[in-house]
């Protein structure tokens, strides 16, 4: 980065900016001048998070400069998913939907983040973002990290493509031969109009006619670099991420400096709440007793454990262990199980019985903690919730509560409770308001390394906190975008100094690994 920094202004003293933190942070300090509050640390903490978003508004205005292509909604196949529905978009979908219209319609690539909580609606969202490129005369690509996601797209979304006159084509690993083949001869001529996958997108024979849209789901799963290779497989195809875990203003400013954010705060309506209690391990066969009854009504149930195998070194309950013990205690034919070491077919074959409805209680590890929807499951057993995070524990929640039956999350714990372990537990207890848990769990956890790869722990910032000075974060992406709308090249002296901000704070990593983002 030495090609930034001029070398007269290591030594210029008056310059604003970074000057101002070096003096500062040499002068003598007081206790009170360590308060997030303070007007000295809250001086610095401007300094370092005006560096952080400058760097962000760099790598969004190279991004930016990358030609892109401008897809036109036309309305014919949309006004058609519209009337389809058995219910109206909420406000938030609305103006999610005409965001993302808006921006690929423009000539510059969109870079757009779509953040909403559990049930907003996002996959009416994203389908409708589908259809503008494919109303503009191209092609679209869902990409989700898993097997069973994406298949969870592809049924959720095969009701939609067909009320709207789409073809909708799914791709995995397991495609082989001849059938794939054949997929990937209609992608190319563009018979497929709108492509769900995995990872197995990326390889190199998988060639699009006209890709216009691609989409990420889960965008924290997959890597910046595979992120790239999957826009690339269209001249500047617009790019829309998703994720379905609520993320406070102050952080998402942080991670997603570069984007334009979507956020669904609203619930479809018809939504009920969940019911959500804290139980005592000792008191499991209460549970057992409670999902006989359950089972005997017709109700189906999730058990997630946090493991698949026992361990001797961590006390946790396998997944196959209580696999055993509820088929033992229910019935053989009743309990089915599911985890990300099964084969494939094993996999799908347990999930398309469960939602059949031909087993009634589902034991899982993780592997469903997003895109499972089965209407029909109304209680979800959290089994030694306290080893979970909090974020984890909100989204494994929200798999019942999507029918119109009332549903119940039981939260095991075992026993003694640690202080944040108890108010982990408590929050989910009283809320489901994502966006009050993201908040709380900041709180909690800190805020993670946002340009590098830890995502919890200590914050990444020295002097800024994130979670009392959420405010400064919002300042410094204005003055950062303004500095680069206003001096594109940072030639001016502010500018420079600028330059001179970032090589201080080490940002030049940060510059590197985001550029690619």
């Amino acid at each position: 980065m030495a090609e930034w920094i001029d070398p007269a202004l290591k030594t210029r003293k008056g310059w604003p900016g970074a000057g101002t933190a070096i003096r500062q942070a040499h002068a003598p300090q007081t206790l009170d001048d360590l308060q997030p509050n303070a007007p000295a640390r809250a001086r610095l903490a401007y300094d370092e998070l005006f560096a952080h978003q400058l760097t962000l508004a760099l790598a969004r205005t190279r991004a930016r400069r990358a030609a892109g292509m401008s897809s036109r909604a036309t309305g014919a196949h949309q006004s058609r998913v519209l009337q389809a529905l058995p219910y109206r978009p909420t406000g938030a979908q609305n103006r999610a939907m005409q965001e993302i219209a808006d921006d690929m319609a423009a000539p510059l690539r969109m870079n757009r983040l779509l953040q909403g909580d559990v049930g907003s609606g996002k996959t009416l969202v994203a389908f409708m973002s589908l259809l503008v490129a494919v109303e503009a005369g191209g092609q679209g690509v869902l990409m989700a990290p898993t097997e069973i996601l994406a298949r969870q797209h592809l049924e959720a979304l095969r009701p939609l493509a067909d009320a709207a006159g789409v073809v909708l084509e799914v791709l995995t690993g397991r495609d082989k031969g001849s059938e794939r083949h054949l997929k990937l001869a209609a992608l190319e001529r563009g018979d497929i109009h709108v492509l769900v996958g995995t990872h197995a997108v990326f390889q190199q024979d998988v060639v699009f006619r006209d890709l216009r849209l691609a989409i990420v789901d889960e965008q924290h799963r997959f890597g910046v670099r595979q992120r790239l290779e999957l826009a690339d497989k269209g001249a500047g195809a617009d790019v829309l991420v998703m994720t379905a875990t609520p993320i406070p203003r102050s952080l998402a400013l942080a991670q997603y400096g570069d984007m334009n954010v979507s956020i669904l705060d609203e619930k479809p309506p018809g939504r009920k709440p969940i019911k959500t209690a804290v139980v005592g391990a000792e008191r499991i066969d209460e549970v057992v007793d409670h999902l006989r009854a359950a089972v005997a009504e017709g109700r189906q149930c999730y058990w997630v454990c946090p493991l698949v195998e026992e361990s001797e070194r961590v006390d946790l309950t396998a997944a196959e262990d209580r696999f055993k013990r509820l088929r033992a205690a229910l019935g053989d034919d009743v309990v089915g199980l599911v985890h990300g070491q099964m084969a494939p077919a094993d996999k799908d074959a347990a999930m398309a019985a469960f939602v059949s409805g031909a087993s009634q209680v589902l034991v899982a590890t993780t592997v469903i903690e997003v895109g499972v929807n089965v209407p029909n499951a109304t209680i979800m057993v959290i089994e030694r919730a306290e080893s979970f995070g909090l974020a984890q524990l909100h989204q494994l929640r929200g798999r019942v509560g999507r029918g119109e039956g009332a549903s119940t999350c039981l939260l095991l714990y075992q026993p003694p409770l640690s202080g944040n372990g108890r108010k982990r537990l408590n929050i989910l207890r009283k809320t489901e308001d994502g966006f009050r848990i993201s908040e709380a769990d900041l709180a909690m956890r800190g805020v993670g390394d946002l340009i590098g790869t830890a995502q919890s722990g200590l914050p990444r910032f020295q002097v800024a906190d994130l979670e009392r000075q959420a405010s400064l974060m919002a300042v410094a992406q204005s003055d950062a975008r303004k500095l680069l709308a206003d001096d594109p090249g940072l030639e001016t002296d502010r500018g420079r100094a600028a330059r001179l901000l970032l090589w201080l704070m080490r940002q030049n990593k940060a510059i590197r690994l985001i550029s690619v983002g």
